[in-house]
């Protein structure tokens, strides 16, 4: 395993171990019952660990022939524990490749998704946290998809967790609402990538962020017929390449006006200060910007810092709530912040408890890491991981109780800050013993840049991605079930290095006795890319054992 991930994958493993040994605590105080597949769970316990063994061959389609036939050895643990003011989901995996012939297919991996909501004071101060190791292929400075082809040379890995309190009490008629946490982002890659053109793309390295936010709200009718609120908040960003900080602080006050029982006007008006900057990197003799072994810019400590955006003043918005049920909700807005107009909203459409379907467009400044971080962190803590059956990647779609896509486009990965506006999606079905989950996006980033650095030839370009994956499973019988996965993933980068990744699997799981089940599955994958002169397809089989402790 690199060097540059150990510690991140002991920080996943010592999680996992935590989480499960959470799992009797949650029992003892829910009650406990003994699952037919020798797990241990009831409707809110599940405590699964694993061990698999399987035989894969990989073809290449495209370009060439190749046949690689090579051992999968895994061990893993999936945990979801809810409680009445707590849970806990976590899927952790590790993985290792034992190839007979081909180098590139020898390999180690980590990958796993957990989020947790732990109740220090019931009903009021909550301790939150999440992680999550995925794998990507990385091409013309986008990442294209969280399912790569298993090749070693065609991937690219991320890790990111977060932790911090979160706080909801009233005091008299105001209610009171406080979320902190500090979290860690990390993008490795081999080698620098390298565009359409031999020009070597900056890519992301890591990152810390801090965020934080406490508002005081009463509800209309108490005591006033409007409502009011007072929010003060801020987050930051310290990106490791060329010392980069995004900071964003505001605070702000809103009233709503109720028009009737379901629907209500939103306005809003504050101040915000927000700023990016950096400092330059180590240039030689003849003001060549230098890089390190693996292509990015080497940041030079003793460079001033660096001013690429400042904006400091009014910030407003207008927008509407509307509320017809419980099952539904609506929040929209239009208004102006960071200098230029704004448009953000949520829409919660939950007809029943077997279908649920969510909207959301946003707007915001950050680095790569910040919008892993912040994604990992509106994910509810009571879902189910969504694997690929042939890699076992965590692909970045779960099935819970919002149905959602937590990285269905992770998008450019440049190193630079920026401006990004988007929108997703994800619908979840239940019919039977069928579930379905499908996610969807659009997700556009504006770079910013200082003058004089390194970075500043990307200042105010612009990298676009589009994204659909989705899950089906279905179970057969009392002893099998069916699986299958789908992605498509299209990324524009900025100077025409464009990329296109899709895939599909499929998967058989029977069981042959109480503990263990037999597995079969397929998969094909294909990437065309500017990165590259030629397109890939790889199709991919699978044979094997599970057995379940």
């Amino acid at each position: 395993m690199r060097a540059g991930t150990r510690i991140l994958a002991r920080f996943l493993l010592t999680a996992g171990l935590a989480a499960a040994a959470a799992g009797p605590a949650f029992a003892q105080a829910q009650g406990q019952g003994q699952g037919g597949d020798g797990s241990t769970e009831r409707a809110n316990r599940v405590v699964q660990p694993y061990i698999e063994v399987s035989q894969v061959v990989s073809a290449e389609l495209s370009p060439g022939n190749d046949v690689v036939t090579f051992t999968q050895v895994a061990a893993g643990v999936d945990i979801n524990v809810q409680g009445r003011n707590s849970g806990a989901a976590l899927s952790l995996r590790y993985e290792r490749n034992i190839a007979y012939e081909d180098d590139a297919v020898d390999t180690d991996t980590i990958s796993g998704i957990a989020r947790s909501t732990i109740a220090v004071v019931p009903g009021k101060l909550s301790f939150e946290s999440g992680l999550l190791a995925t794998r990507t292929r990385a091409d013309g400075g986008g990442a294209v998809t969280a399912n790569p082809l298993v090749r070693e040379d065609a991937e690219s890995r991320i890790y990111s967790a977060y932790a911090g309190p979160s706080l909801r009490t009233r005091v008299g008629d105001v209610g009171v609402e406080g979320v902190a946490r500090v979290g860690y982002n990390r993008f490795e890659v081999d080698n620098a990538l390298v565009t359409q053109g031999g020009t070597a793309v900056d890519t992301f390295d890591d990152s810390v962020t801090y965020m934080g936010q406490l508002r005081a709200a009463t509800r209309p009718g108490e005591p006033l017929p409007v409502g009011l609120a007072v929010t003060a908040g801020g987050f930051q960003e310290d990106i490791g390449n060329l010392d980069q900080r995004v900071r964003d602080l505001y605070v702000r006050g809103d009233v709503t006006v109720p028009v009737t029982q379901s629907l209500a006007i939103v306005a809003g008006a504050g101040y915000e200060d927000v700023e990016i900057s950096s400092r330059d990197a180590v240039r030689d003799a003849n003001g060549v910007a230098q890089r390190d072994e693996n292509g990015r810019f080497i940041t030079d400590p003793a460079a001033p810092r660096r001013i690429a955006f400042d904006v400091d003043g009014l910030l407003w918005d207008v927008g509407v709530l509307w509320r017809p049920s419980s099952r539904t909700s609506l929040q929209a807005a239009v208004g102006r912040r960071y200098d230029s107009t704004t448009y953000y909203g949520t829409f919660t459409y939950v007809p029943n408890q077997r279908s649920v379907f969510a909207l959301a467009a946003y707007d915001g400044v950050s680095g790569f890491g910040g919008v892993i971080n912040n994604g990992l962190a509106r994910l509810d803590s009571d879902f189910e991981a969504i694997r690929n059956p042939v890699t076992g990647d965590f692909g970045g779609l779960v099935s819970g109780t919002q149905g959602q896509a937590i990285v269905g486009s992770l998008g450019s990965v440049r190193s630079a800050a920026f401006r990004g506006r988007g929108v997703s999606a994800s619908y979840q079905r239940q019919l039977g013993r069928t579930t379905a989950t499908l996610g969807a996006g659009y997700d556009r980033r504006t770079f910013i840049a200082a003058a004089g650095t390194a970075l500043a030839p990307v200042n105010g370009l612009r990298d676009e991605s589009y994204y659909v994956i989705g899950g089906l499973s279905r179970q057969i019988g009392e002893s099998a079930n069916i699986a299958a996965n789908a992605y498509a993933n299209w990324f524009d980068g900025a100077g025409g290095n464009d990329a296109t990744a899709a895939g599909v699997s499929a998967a058989y799981n029977q069981s042959i006795t109480r503990r263990l089940t037999g597995r079969a599955a397929i998969a094909v994958d294909y990437v065309d890319s500017e990165f590259t002169a030629e397109d890939f397809a790889f199709a991919t089989a699978l044979v094997g054992l599970r057995y379940n402790f």
